[in-house]
């Protein structure tokens, strides 16, 4: 069981080793590698890590907001979800409705200026309220554009037609198994430019049938190892393990191939930290069997069991 965690851990001591250093988006800078896969073998545990407590339940509240197709954040601060809150929060205080302190540049002066951390928190907190409560704001300022769930669930075609393609590679999966195109793709160059709050980071998936197993590989272009990466195996392996449910199949492996694969250098402390635990046994996760499929799937019928990790470790996100 601790083979699958081990992939992570060597990832990190990699690229803290051969890492190039690089400047980046949001300025804070980077240690990279170009070109790493992972591999995980679902029959072994819930990849899940251990060396640092991760929420489950933001992993699974996430990805059934994608599985909805939804891209407003309200969906997921009425689950206590606050990990897209930045990218919306960043095009209200940059509207010109908004009469606030200013609020630009919040990952590094918040690091030095306790005042404007203050400021920003409260700015927040009263943001994340009238999301909440007034629908027009949030359609407004809620929505963070065709991210991963329109692109998923309603990708527009040139002909102006939709495809849904979660639904479209399930039933490829029921019905031709055998086939080499169980893609989903959520690069997509017309709306990346101008049309996304943040452009697709786990960019595309396929499946894969074979004795009975279903697999998947990610491909990621881009991946923030110390706070993104631990999600993206997690609800990938969660994805896998829920289609491989409605197939009626046995999960298999889960592929994680990256591109980009960085430590940003303010989270150089806390990679040491967690490297220099020990990894435990990885939890089990449990599906309500009642259920069967993908798209009626809600917080309670999903379970992970046995997940005693080490603490969390906190690192500020770069935006």
């Amino acid at each position: 069981m601790l083979k699958n965690e081990q992939a992570y851990l060597d990832l990190c001591r990699h690229v803290m080793k051969e890492g190039t250093e690089k400047s980046d988006r949001t300025g804070t800078g980077t240690l990279s590698v170009f070109g790493h896969q992972m591999r995980f073998n679902l029959q072994e545990g819930f990849p899940l890590l251990t060396t640092k407590r991760i929420p489950f339940r933001l992993i699974a509240s996430e990805l059934l907001w994608f599985i909805k197709g939804d891209t407003n954040i309200r969906y997921l601060l009425k689950h206590n979800n606050n990990i897209w809150n930045e990218w919306a929060f960043q095009s209200w205080v940059e509207s010109e409705e908004y009469e606030g302190p200013d609020m630009t540049d919040f990952g590094r002066r918040s690091q030095t200026d306790e005042v404007f951390k203050e400021r920003y928190d409260e700015q927040m907190r009263s943001f994340k309220e009238r999301i909440l409560t007034e629908e027009d704001f949030a359609e407004k300022y809620g929505n963070l554009g065709a991210v991963y769930g329109k692109q998923w669930r309603d990708w527009k075609t040139s002909q102006g037609e939709t495809i849904d393609q979660l639904k479209k590679v399930i039933d490829g999966i029921k019905n031709n198994p055998d086939s080499r195109r169980h893609i989903v793709t959520a690069w997509n160059p017309e709306d990346v430019p101008s049309n996304m709050a943040l452009p697709p980071c786990h960019t595309m998936f396929q499946f894969y049938v074979a004795d009975g197993k279903l697999s998947c590989q990610l491909y990621q272009r881009s991946g923030d190892i110390f706070l993104g990466v631990p999600f993206n195996i997690a609800s990938y392996a969660l994805l896998t393990h829920l289609i491989a449910h409605e197939c009626e199949l046995e999960p298999g492996e889960f592929i994680h191939t990256l591109g980009d694969a960085h430590i940003y250098t303010n989270h150089v402390e806390q990679i040491n930290k967690q490297l220099s635990r020990q990894p435990k046994g990885l939890p089990t996760l449990s599906l309500n069997k009642e259920i069967v499929s993908v798209f009626d799937f809600e917080m309670e019928d999903i379970k992970i069991e046995g997940y005693e990790p080490h603490p969390g470790i906190k690192a500020p996100v770069a935006v």
